[in-house]
Parts: C-alpha cells; sequence; structure tokens
C-alpha cells in the first residue's frame, strides 16, 4: 500500500467544497425545502439566461432528461417516432444515454467514435444512416467536454431530415464557433450528477427553443412529480458524508472505503448507476422531476462555473506541459486552447483523456498502489464496466474504434479539487511508465 494517505478520485463528489457541504446542512434540517421551492425556477431562469434559450426544465438526472425530450417527440409525430423505431446515439459512451432510448420504447443504433477526439465518426454515422434510412432521431455527444464538429453533423441533419438532440452531459459551458453547445438541436439535455461540470449529485436540465417540446416539457415535468423524500435525503447526505466521514478515513484500514459499501447497501447513498440499468431497466425513481433542495445545491455550483472552467483549463494545460515528451497520446487540442484560435472551439476541459496500450495496467496501478483513481470513463464502449452489453442491444464488433478507445484510455482529474501537489503526484507517477 502507497505511504500516501489522501486518495485522489474523479468520482467521489470532486467539485464539492466547503461551501457546499454547509449549504448541504442546511437543507438536511429543513426538509420543508425538499421537494418544492423557488429554487427550481432560479435555477431554470438561470439557465436559461446562460445558454439563450427559450425553455429549460430541470429534471433529477440527465437520463430523465434525455427520456423526456423522447417522449416528448413521440408525442409530436406518433408515425415517424414510433416503438421500435432506430436512434442514432455513440459508443462510448454511457449506459445512461442507450437506455432512456430503451425506455422509450426504441431502438439505440450505435455509431463508432473518432479515435482522436472521442467524439461521433463522421463517416460511420453516414454509413449507419445509410443501412437505417427509417430512423429519424440523432443523439450528439460532446465527449469529455470537446464539442463535436456541428459544421458537419448540422449538414447531415438536414440532408437527411433528422431531429437532433445534444448530449450536453460533459459539455456545460463549451462553445463551438462561439455558440454555446446546446443550443444547436432540436433540444438538448444537461447533467449534474456526482462527477459532472457542476453537480447536485443528481440532476439534469432539458431546454429547447422550439416552442411545441417546451410547452410539452413542461406539462412532462409536472407529470413526472418527485421522487420520494428518501431519495431526496440519500442526495443531500451525500457530500456531507464524503467530506466529513469517507474521504478523510478512506485508506485507514479500508475503513472509508467500507463505510461507502455499507452507505450504499442500506440505502443512506445512492449508487451513480443501479444495477437495473446496467441491464437496461429503469430504476423508480427515474424519470422525475428536480427536488427543490437539489435545484437550491445545483444553482450553488452553477455560481462558481467560471471559478470551475479556470481551474479545469489550468490543470489541462499543466498535464499537457509535463506530458509532452512522455509515452502517452495526449488529447486533441481545439485550435482556441492556444491563446484564442481561429477555430472558435472552446471545450469544458471535464476530463484530460490520454491514450497508452498499458491504459487498464495503469489504471489498475495507480488505484491500488498510489490511491489515485483514473480512468473512470470509459474502460467498456458502454460504460460502466459491468453493463450487460446484449441487453442494451450493443453488438461486440460494431463500434471498432470505440472497443479500442476502452482499452486504451485513461482519463486524469480536472476538478477544482485537485492540487499543485496532487497534479505533480499524477504526473509524476505516469512519468514511470514506458
Amino acid at each position: 500500500m502507497s505511504n500516501y494517505f489522501k486518495p485522489i478520485s474523479i468520482s467521489l463528489s470532486p467539485n464539492v467544497e466547503k461551501d457546499d457541504v454547509k449549504l448541504a446542512l442546511n437543507l438536511l434540517v429543513r426538509p420543508w425545502l425538499w421537494k418544492n421551492g423557488k429554487g427550481i425556477a432560479e435555477l431554470e431562469e438561470e439557465f436559461k439566461k446562460y445558454l439563450g434559450v427559450k425553455y429549460a426544465f430541470s429534471f433529477n438526472s440527465g437520463r430523465s432528461s434525455l427520456y423526456a425530450i423522447l417522449r416528448v417527440l413521440q408525442q409530436t409525430d406518433q408515425t415517424a417516432f414510433a416503438k421500435g423505431s432506430g436512434v442514432f446515439i455513440q459508443a462510448f459512451t454511457c449506459n445512461a444515454v442507450p437506455n432512456p432510448v430503451l425506455w422509450s420504447g426504441l431502438e439505440p443504433i450505435y455509431v463508432d467514435c473518432d479515435t482522436n477526439n472521442f467524439n461521433v465518426d463522421i463517416e460511420d454515422l453516414r454509413k449507419k444512416i445509410t443501412e437505417n434510412p427509417e430512423a429519424k432521431i440523432l443523439i450528439v455527444q460532446h465527449t469529455f467536454g470537446l464539442p463535436a464538429n456541428m459544421d458537419e453533423i448540422n449538414s447531415i441533419v438536414r440532408q437527411n431530415n433528422l431531429v437532433l438532440i445534444e448530449d450536453c452531459a460533459h459539455s456545460l459551458g463549451a462553445e463551438f464557433h462561439g455558440q454555446k453547445v446546446g443550443t444547436f438541436g432540436k433540444a438538448s439535455f444537461f447533467s449534474f450528477s456526482r462527477d459532472k461540470v457542476i453537480s447536485s449529485v443528481y440532476g439534469g436540465m432539458a431546454v429547447t427553443n422550439n416552442d411545441e417540446i417546451g410547452k410539452r416539457l413542461g406539462a412532462l415535468q409536472k407529470e413526472f412529480g418527485h421522487a420520494s423524500l428518501c431519495w431526496i435525503w440519500q442526495q443531500i447526505w451525500h457530500p456531507i458524508l464524503l467530506s466529513y466521514f469517507i474521504l478523510p478515513i478512506y485508506n485507514f484500514l479500508d475503513l472509508g472505503k467500507i463505510f461507502l459499501i455499507l452507505a450504499q447497501i442500506f440505502h443512506v447513498l445512492s449508487k451513480a448507476v443501479s444495477l437495473k440499468e446496467k441491464k437496461g431497466e429503469r430504476p423508480d425513481y427515474f424519470p422525475k422531476a428536480l427536488p427543490n433542495a437539489l435545484a437550491i445545491m445545483a444553482y450553488n455550483q452553477f455560481s462558481k462555473l467560471e471559478k470551475f472552467e479556470a481551474a479545469r483549463k489550468n490543470l489541462f494545460t499543466f498535464y499537457n506541459e509535463q506530458l509532452r515528451n512522455s509515452q502517452f497520446i495526449l488529447p486533441q487540442m481545439p485550435a482556441s486552447a492556444s491563446q484564442g484560435g481561429p477555430a472558435g472551439v472552446k471545450q469544458s476541459y471535464l476530463r484530460y483523456t490520454i491514450k497508452n496500450s498499458k491504459a487498464n495496467e495503469i489504471i489498475y496501478e495507480s488505484w491500488h498502489k498510489q490511491n489515485i483513481l483514473l480512468g473512470d470513463w470509459y474502460t467498456t464502449p458502454i460504460a460502466p464496466f459491468d453493463t450487460k452489453l446484449e441487453q442494451i442491444k450493443y453488438k461486440k464488433g460494431s463500434c471498432p474504434n470505440a472497443e479500442y478507445l476502452a482499452k486504451n484510455t485513461l482519463n486524469l482529474p480536472t476538478h477544482i479539487n485537485i492540487s499543485k501537489k496532487d497534479a505533480d503526484r499524477i504526473v509524476n507517477f505516469l512519468k514511470q511508465w514506458k
């Protein structure tokens, strides 16, 4: 076991700062604020202003938000989006994307990704569209916060009369040619889960400029209602327990790890992905509206977005400089990343993703010997690693680039709680690999 006591993680509520913990403690003792309150409208209004969109409706996760969008599309055109219709989605993603497709009675059609930028492979997308001309929905993911090439994608959408939905779970704050992601498609969704750009443990937003879609999303939000008080209580406890109990004793006789596992077994804390979701099934707490308590938590994080962006970009630059002459293939940098280049692309820098043929070995060694958790996304073409691929309709071999990247990539954390000392520790560990 390493001499390092403090674990470095990407997934254990990495964005949480002291003010977030204080806010959670304040909410914990005021249960009358948990379900309903002005926090929901305030968050939605700020989101609309930030993106410059007409409609923004909050839900209790990104997957609930996507499910709501798909339901609305089915309501607007029951023929084009009938049960069994295909939806193009990118492989090298989380099961949180294909699951809402399956829950809607639709069929995911997996498109391969580009090995350089991890976004959709344009040529494979054209091929899959030709093979599945009846499919009319395309979900485009901005992987790790780097915007997909929206010029090419919009051209394909127009040529094939597709409905474009943007998956902005990784990319709040990112821009393509000066336009914020989430404003290109017919609708888009964002995630506020524990390891995203901002976090309320669980949470999400569906946005659109389309009047009919906006009206129907509002109606669905009311129809879905809220999750139970017990579920809300779990999420409020999450930053408190992680900050005061689990992380401080994480490596002391493994007490923190044991505490985390027991807290999840006895439903004191929630899991990021349920066992049902790994089999393509829907847990009963999805889809729901975002409760007021989590809206307040998300709003507090949203108010720190610029601070988070600056910290992430600084870490991204540091990793780039330190690993430039290493054995790792570094992530593709948009032109705007170096003093505002001509491409006008701004990313959210959610993860710094590098490639190496020993990626899985490095991930194992970093955690078990150095207490550094790397490679949380994606070690299989559809994450997490124990997702039942056949049950979410993914066929092995259908997206070879995604399968290659799953074995050859690992992520470095860029969140606000990574100190200079932490970053040095990560880089020094990686430089040992040849």
